[in-house]
């Protein structure tokens, strides 16, 4: 049947860019390559060892039911998102979805925002990184070096593994990924199999903890740690099937990292017990899910933990710099951005030029905090991370608003019903606009920062969504021809 909701679509490679030996390889990933992909870019072993305690810390014992709530939104969204999986067969995520959806211009703008996004979290966590790894190996081996070096051996690293063809980085990913479930999961046996610090017990579910302003905090650390998920439809031209694959995914994707994530928190709240988890949280969070495995594994474990936390940040940079090289090469063969971008490896198959222009900029920036002796967790990963995970949350809820727009005026085709295409993404966007609001005026609670450097991180995720917006007008008023062709571009023709 034809395609009604687009103009005629033009392919990847039916202009002077992007010739027929310039496509990304088609039908390399499966659902777990993509699922390993995205899961990889939330870090889960550094979301629960570095941020869940600051959460229980903060929000008491009800932080686990966080994760849930936050999740359950999720699911909420991606039941509309997926919905459009079949009508957007373009590889660039927001910008086409949300063109689509709410008009080219906003579409734009969503492309920059998400560019942004996507580079500040990649290019943020390069300072956690070499935090980690400088510490790790100090602590393990004596040796003491600059935290940029090791940020630089990410860099290289990174580029290369982006560099070399999808599937490499799909193997690398799902090893690092299993290895650092694996121990947490070592860790939540060993809990379970000793009967944790005094007996079991599901307070973190009761109303009486989770029902309490002092949740607000939980609540938004567990929002950040999601962000990414949402990628899988970058990866729409590499997949196979992908009407089925990239919906697939992105279910397998949310649902996992939110039963994971609840599931870990609580168990190590019983690990030190209901009553006694705050104080240690208090006491030491930093050191939290290592005493645990002291505790309850052994000093070996607690070791292997510590190496798998940096495994995990090296898998995280990995994840979103293929995520952020598919965005240029999908924008670049609409000419949104520079053609050159969209140069594929005629070996490896990988926007080669994408991975450059990212990794030098990661570079850059990576040796302008450096000499700036700024702090590379406390200031280099949290200021420069934390617009990232704001651009997202803006982009889903307009991602959300987008699914209701475009089924108002293209009824669905393949069955779906009004839960999908209207009240899933309605109470989606709402709630994640509240979200939103709620990060926007706690920014504090991420960056520790003061007012003056809040407020202008903050305000960087509008004006890059507002530029978006007047450069897609611009386009319009002076090539007609391209401003019609934005977000129609079919990634499945052959």
């Amino acid at each position: 049947m034809a395609n009604r909701y687009a103009p005629p679509t033009p392919q990847y490679g039916s202009d002077g860019d992007h010739t027929a030996g310039s496509r990304l390889q088609r039908g390399t990933l499966n659902t777990n390559d993509i699922v390993f992909f995205v899961v990889a870019a939330a870090a889960p072993l550094t979301v629960m060892a570095g941020v869940a305690p600051l959460a229980i810390q903060i929000g008491g014992i009800g932080a686990p039911a966080a994760y849930l709530a936050v999740g359950v939104v999720l699911v909420l969204f991606s039941t509309g998102f997926t919905a459009m999986t079949p009508y957007i067969r373009n590889a660039g995520a927001f910008y086409a979805y949300i063109a689509r959806g709410l008009g080219r211009p906003a579409g734009v703008g969503a492309a920059l925002l998400a560019m942004f996004s996507y580079n500040a979290l990649q290019i943020g966590t390069y300072g956690a990184f070499g935090f980690f790894a400088a510490s790790t190996v100090d602590g393990m081996a004596g040796i003491d070096l600059p935290w940029p070096l090791y940020a630089a051996f990410g860099v290289i690293t990174v580029w290369f593994l982006g560099f070399r063809s999808i599937n490499l980085g799909a193997k690398v990913l799902a090893a690092l990924l299993i290895a650092e479930t694996a121990i947490l999961v070592l860790l939540a046996v060993a809990v379970l199999l000793k009967g944790g610090a005094s007996g079991f017990d599901l307070a973190s579910f009761s109303p009486s903890h989770v029902f309490v302003p002092e949740m607000i905090a939980p609540l938004l650390t567990a929002v950040g740690a999601f962000i990414g998920y949402e990628a899988t439809v970058i990866f729409r031209e590499e997949a196979r099937r992908p009407d089925r694959t990239v919906p697939r995914a992105t279910y397998v994707a949310v649902i996992f990292l939110a039963v994971f994530y609840t599931f870990v928190s609580w168990i190590i709240v019983q690990a030190f017990g209901s009553d006694r988890v705050v104080a240690a949280a208090t006491d030491n969070p930093a050191e939290m899910f290592f005493i645990a495995m002291d505790t309850y594994v052994g000093g070996w474990a607690s070791d292997i933990q510590r190496i798998l936390i940096v495994t995990s940040l090296l898998a995280a940079l990995l994840a979103f710099h293929n995520a952020i090289t598919r965005y240029a090469y999908a924008l670049a063969s609409e000419k949104v951005f520079p053609a050159s971008l969209g140069r594929v490896h005629l070996l490896h198959g990988s926007p080669w030029i994408a991975g450059i222009a990212q990794s030098v900029v990661a570079a850059v920036v990576v040796a302008v905090f450096a000499l700036s002796a700024l702090d590379p967790y406390t200031q280099f990963f949290l200021w420069v991370n934390t617009p990232g995970i704001l651009g997202l949350l803006i982009l889903q809820a307009l991602g959300a608003f987008a699914v209701v727009a475009f089924f108002r005026r293209n009824p669905p085709q393949h069955g779906e019903g009004t839960g999908r295409t209207l009240l899933a993404p309605v109470t989606a966007g709402v709630l994640l606009s509240a979200a939103t609001v709620c990060i926007a005026t706690n920014f504090d609670l991420f960056t520790g920062a003061g007012p003056i450097v809040n407020w202008t991180l903050v305000a960087l995720t509008p004006l890059i969504l507002l530029t978006g917006i007047v450069l897609a007008l611009r386009i319009r008023r002076n090539h007609p021809a391209r401003y019609d062709r934005l977000g129609t571009t079919e990634v499945d023709a052959a």
